[in-house]
């Protein structure tokens, strides 16, 4: 079974900022925390810092800009994922402790190949 790459990076320097590749294009990405509902978003810019998408909340299991049509997006998608599947919502608790901002980059079985390209 393949396994999804996380987007790493340390929760204490949030706000954080950084170039990010994905699916041959050069994003960057801006992690926020909230601390008035414990609760953490991005913001989404092309590479000369057009937004893309501001203020995306990271919601447990469900992909980032899910509802949102924009050709500018990445594929594949960002979500927040707890694979022990012990946590109900992100928290900055459980962020990058047991919550993970995976890249859904992983084969559903209609690509056909679902082993990680590590070449």
């Amino acid at each position: 079974m393949a396994t999804r790459d996380y987007i790493p990076f340390d929760k204490e320097d949030i706000p954080q900022q950084f170039e990010f590749d994905l699916a041959d294009d050069t994003f960057i990405l801006r992690i926020n925390y909230n601390q008035s509902d414990d609760s953490f978003s991005l913001d989404l810019y092309e590479q000369d810092m057009t937004p893309i998408v501001l203020g995306e909340k990271l919601i447990l299991n469900v992909p980032l800009w899910d509802e949102i049509i924009n050709e500018n997006l990445p594929a594949p998608a960002l979500i927040p994922l707890d694979e022990s599947n012990s946590e109900t919502r992100v928290t900055y608790k459980n962020f990058m402790e047991t919550v993970f901002l995976y890249i859904d980059d992983v084969a559903d079985g209609s690509e056909g190949d679902d082993i990680g390209d590590d070449e």
